[in-house]
């Protein structure tokens, strides 16, 4: 990955920490990894621990950045998160979000948060969602 690419990416993933936070998310990890696979954050909302996917682009051309999670993508993460569950004893609820960010350059971040945005082995819907 490029230099510029991952700090695009850094970027985008801070955005989306601050947003989560102030929505009342707790931030429990950033960038957690797990064998090959790697979940940007994991937060607790209530009593629900959610594992959350960013995607960050500079421009929107070929739609939302979030339309980038493949099936493969989601099956490293919910590897991920099963092995996060046991690591951390919980056995609650979960949820896999998605927030996409656009930082076009000069402009305030457009970013939007999908809610259950894909359950594991069941194509993505990116149901509910929230602009910001």
């Amino acid at each position: 990955m490029s230099k510029i690419k991952k700090e695009l990416g850094d970027q985008g993933e801070a955005q989306a920490a601050a947003y989560l936070h102030a929505q009342g998310y707790e931030v429990l990890e950033r960038n957690w990894r797990w064998k090959r696979a790697e979940i940007d954050i994991i937060a607790r909302y209530g009593r629900v621990i959610v594992f959350i996917e960013v995607k960050t682009r500079s421009y929107d051309y070929y739609g939302d950045p979030a339309l980038s999670v493949t099936p493969a993508q989601q099956r490293r993460v919910a590897d991920a998160a099963n092995a996060y569950l046991i690591q951390v004893g919980h056995d609650g609820e979960l949820r896999y979000d998605v927030i996409s960010v656009v930082l076009r350059r000069g402009e305030p971040a457009e970013m939007m948060h999908y809610k259950d945005a894909f359950f594991p082995g069941v194509e993505a819907h990116f149901g509910e969602s929230h602009y910001l």
